[in-house]
């Protein structure tokens, strides 16, 4: 691998994959598996999603983005658009209330239903089921070496850091400097409970944290 195909400079990259060879294939045979069957089964909700966010944010259904993937390579990040333009408001960071998210798609980033087209993402092998969830390249710009392992495994639609920070766009809610808090505080704890989560895979642990993801979207749905 060479640093052309990667955002990040050749000598951050960590190329060291940060699974066992087993536990590795067998994460993604499941990957594959599990996200074919469930694209078959929520394709047309997908679709329908796409066409209604199409109406409601005015801009196309599907919303692309580069982000980061494994070893620090570039690559389309797919999701529901939720969001509509807001003249002055550029940040990548939201909070509660903030006036470029709709009404529906408030609902769809509660539910998690926007993050249904990373189904495609799991197949092509750019993201996981369960891994370190993908950001835009800045984010990753002041992280020490030790702390880019989080790089070393396929981001995924879910995991810890996800479950725990539920919650972000509260969190985030009356702070002056919502980018600057995001990058040097929430943004390093999960990257630590992401380093923590490699360092002690268990394939059970993806099954759980894909359970506790489930509960959680239908919980809020109700």
């Amino acid at each position: 691998m060479s640093g052309t195909d990667t955002i990040l400079p050749a000598d951050r990259i960590v190329e060291q994959f940060g699974l066992a060879p087993a536990a590795a294939r067998l994460k993604r045979t499941f990957d594959i598996c599990a996200a074919s069957v469930l694209l078959i089964a929520v394709w047309w909700i997908v679709l329908a999603l796409i066409i209604v966010s199409r109406i409601d944010t005015g801009h196309g259904g599907l919303f692309r983005q580069r982000r980061v993937g494994l070893f620090g390579r570039p690559f389309t990040h797919l999701k529901i658009r939720t969001m509509r333009p807001v003249s002055g408001l550029t940040s990548t960071v939201t909070r509660k209330s903030d006036p470029r998210v709709t009404r529906l798609g408030s609902i769809l980033r509660r539910t998690r239903l926007d993050e249904l087209p990373q189904l495609v993402n799991v197949i092509r092998g750019d993201m996981s089921l369960v891994g370190p969830r993908p950001d835009v390249p800045e984010m990753y710009e002041n992280l020490s070496h030790e702390d880019l392992r989080v790089l070393s495994v396929r981001p995924g639609m879910t995991g810890p850091a996800t479950l725990a920070f539920r919650d972000e766009d509260g969190l985030l809610s009356g702070r002056d400097d919502i980018e600057a808090f995001n990058r040097t505080v929430l943004f390093r704890e999960k990257v630590r409970m992401n380093l923590e989560y490699i360092d002690n895979y268990r394939f059970s642990t993806d099954i759980k944290i894909l359970f506790q993801t489930a509960i959680t979207c239908c919980r809020v749905a109700e």
